[in-house]
């Protein structure tokens, strides 16, 4: 549920000089106003990958001698393979940059209105909340087979596991004689209709794969999103260099980046230009701080973020840093009783996406 702060100041002549007073907000000082926040840059490494699980059969051991299948699995194994890596840019308050609207009597009345943390939408107009970006959805693997399902009864009565394994092949042979007869039309009860044949094929290769599979095994393959944060620092020089976000693991999946087993994930942050820096102009200074009861936005810096893994990019975008960038105020003449000034913020930078 958003946020709708409402302040109502008299209005009367002798207030038309008054104006919106912001500045910066220090707990347990600033109590006669709407306190907000600007937002700080997260990144959100978002992997998807799949993971196949590969399941002997019981019969894997006589694959050889009765189906003549020598490379069949023996032993239980999972494989990830990463498919996609994405990125999502996300605003989180920043602790470091908490201010306050004071609303006083002799204040032009603004309509606030902030997300749930506490961030800025906008002032004297209306804002919608946009949502948290969504995580791909998992798909899970397919049930597994129950070869036993398709056994007959002379195979279950079977006296050991070697008889059982060769009734079973001989079952699978007379299945696929079935089915090419079925094909050819030699079948005795070949039926005439295609509906009808459709449904008899697929029979004869469901039972066909559930008892194949006891003598090759199965592999069900799931696919598996994990997600993981880096948060930029307001260090510029952090640009350039590379971070190790995590380590992948073809056996485990992401791993962390203290685990040898996976091979290293990094993460770099290219600045497109020169990075914005502080004003230090005496001149400037001075102006800047006669407006500092006006209205605090960011003014993000963009970057190129790429992700590697070995010698492979497997992403590479441009995202807006808040960190990286400055702290801007738009002066405060434009919230007095004179100008009916409409602010809107992206939520997720807090910098200004309209102002009228």
């Amino acid at each position: 549920m958003k946020k709708y702060l409402f302040a109502l100041a008299v209005l009367c002549s002798s207030m038309l000089s008054a104006q919106t007073e912001v500045a910066p907000f220090r707990p347990g000082v600033t109590l006669d106003g709407v306190n907000y926040f600007l937002p700080k840059t997260v990144l959100r490494v978002v992997l998807t990958a799949d993971k196949a699980v590969t399941v002997p059969g019981e019969f894997a051991a006589y694959a050889d001698r009765y189906l003549r299948q020598p490379a069949v699995p023996m032993n239980p194994s999972t494989e990830w393979t990463l498919k996609e890596v994405s990125l999502q840019a996300i605003g989180m308050p920043d602790s470091t940059k908490a201010y306050n609207i004071k609303l006083k009597s002799k204040t032009a009345a603004p309509l606030v209105r902030l997300t749930d943390d506490g961030l800025l939408l906008s002032v004297n107009t209306d804002a919608e909340a946009e949502p948290e970006p969504q995580l791909p959805r998992r798909v899970a693997a397919p049930k597994a087979v129950n070869g036993r399902d398709a056994m007959t009864h002379e195979i279950l009565s079977a006296g050991s596991t070697a008889k059982m394994a060769q009734l079973t092949a001989e079952e699978i042979y007379d299945l696929r004689d079935s089915r090419n007869a079925l094909i050819r039309g030699e079948a005795d009860n070949t039926p005439k209709d295609g509906a009808q044949l459709k449904l008899m094929l697929d029979n004869l290769d469901a039972q066909l794969f559930a008892l194949e599979s006891l003598f090759k095994g199965q592999t069900l393959t799931s696919t598996e999103v994990q997600a993981l944060t880096f948060e930029p620092t307001s260090d510029p020089a952090q640009t350039g260099q590379r971070y190790m976000l995590c380590r992948y693991s073809r056996r485990l999946g992401l791993v962390d980046a203290d685990d040898l087993s996976g091979e290293p994930l990094w993460i770099t942050l290219k600045p497109l230009g020169n990075l914005p820096a502080t004003e230090t102009d005496a001149d400037v200074v001075k102006k800047r701080a006669k407006m500092e009861q006006g209205l605090w936005v960011n003014q993000p810096a963009t970057v190129q973020v790429v992700i590697e893994m070995g010698s492979e990019t497997l992403l590479t975008t441009e995202v807006p840093i808040c960190q990286l960038g400055t702290t801007e105020v738009l002066s405060d003449a434009l919230f007095n009783k004179k100008l009916d000034t409409r602010v809107t913020l992206y939520q997720n930078t807090g910098s200004v996406k309209s102002v009228e």
